[in-house]
């Protein structure tokens, strides 16, 4: 069985309803459970729990403290080509969009590598649109191989591949597969996804089980936020890591939390999230998984991310480009717009005013390597 046809059998609306309908004596009780289940997660994404958030963000920073200690894992993405042959209505790699795609040459790959690892930044993430004619499995082993010496650690978040093909890529270096089902609502993803292979939402929804059975050490996921409402999409995402987290027992887990910022193009965001959501959603998750990676991404702002900092996240992006060559000096045309423009050191020196370590570098594939 795959996570599709657990997915499939689901009610999530239902559970939206029952998360809605909390009471404010049910949120007390929760919060002096001392372990939480899955069954308690519509509680603690009810609407009544908000009133609650103060003690709900002290325990995830007490969980945080006790299983990461004050660390802080710091990592930049890393864009390959800015070619897509889907049609997405909220991406500025969409097809329509007229403007020159680039595809890196080997030249300008080693450029951005050495640009981005003198930051001190040692996780990268590398991104493609999906156009594998362009940018292709052969490429991106290719460019994994090219940049391996500059960096510890190498993750990937690019189209959807086959088993056999993920494993080609965790042989030539890399260890983490990011992919997020943008929205696990099927009709809203349907609407979003107007052509290319992107459309294809089962197909998607199963390429983690892909990424597990290929061996990958971590496994990101996440929704972006405001293609849909935000209580649904938590609550699929939740019992995706469950799924995951029970079949793929070796592997570790992330999660992001996304929203939509603006591109090269026009979106109209119809399930905007709040920062007040965003606080409770982030400790929702870290309650319900003590273990589980949490990343904060530079689409939210400067003042934001110094305040999120404290409720359980594990991992940030520092000194982020969207656009391919965007390191070394390009002026490609980016995905999204950042909003924290901070530089490594920055966050870096933020961090430690605050009594985090940041960790430049805490994973190397060598240690695991035969």
């Amino acid at each position: 069985m795959t996570f599709t046809d657990y997915f499939h059998s689901l009610d999530l609306n239902n559970l939206v309803k029952r998360s809605e309908s909390i009471s404010q004596a049910e949120c007390e009780r929760l919060l002096n459970k001392p372990k939480l289940q899955l069954s308690d997660f519509p509680v603690l994404l009810s609407p009544n729990m908000q009133s609650y958030l103060e003690p709900l963000a002290q325990r995830a920073q007490a969980i945080t403290i006790q299983r990461f200690g004050k660390t802080m894992s710091l990592f930049a993405p890393m864009y390959l080509s800015n070619w897509c042959y889907n049609r997405c209505t909220y991406c500025g790699f969409s097809m329509e969009l007229d403007y020159e795609r680039v595809v890196l040459s080997d030249e300008e790959i080693l450029k951005e590598a050495k640009a981005l690892s003198s930051t001190g930044i040692q996780h990268v993430l590398l991104l493609t649109g999906e156009a594998p004619d362009k940018a292709g499995v052969d490429y991106i082993e290719h460019a994994v191989r090219l940049i391996k010496p500059y960096f510890s650690s190498i993750g990937i978040e690019i189209q959807p591949l086959k088993t056999v093909e993920y494993q080609r890529l965790i042989k030539a270096g890399v260890d983490t597969l990011t992919v997020y089902q943008e929205t696990y609502h099927k009709e809203s993803y349907m609407i979003y996804h107007l052509s290319g292979k992107k459309s294809r939402f089962d197909h998607r929804l199963e390429t983690l089980d892909r990424g597990g059975e290929a061996g990958f050490h971590r496994l990101n996921l996440g929704a972006l936020l405001g293609l849909y409402e935000w209580r649904y999409e938590a609550l699929a995402i939740a019992h995706h890591i469950d799924y995951l987290k029970k079949r793929y027992w070796k592997s570790k887990f992330g999660i992001s939390f996304p929203r939509i910022k603006s591109f090269v193009g026009q979106f109209d965001v119809q399930y905007p999230i709040s920062d007040k959501e965003l606080v409770q959603y982030i400790c929702a998750f870290r309650l319900l998984f003590p273990d589980l990676g949490i990343s904060l991404s530079t689409r939210e702002s400067e003042t934001l991310r110094n305040q999120l900092i404290h409720l359980g996240i594990t991992s940030m992006s520092a000194g982020s480009h969207t656009e391919p060559g965007g390191y070394s000096g390009s002026d490609a045309t980016c995905q999204f717009d950042i909003s924290d423009e901070r530089s490594v050191e920055d966050v870096c020196q933020y961090l430690h005013t605050q009594g985090f370590d940041p960790m430049l570098k805490d994973w190397d594939l060598q240690l695991v390597s035969d």
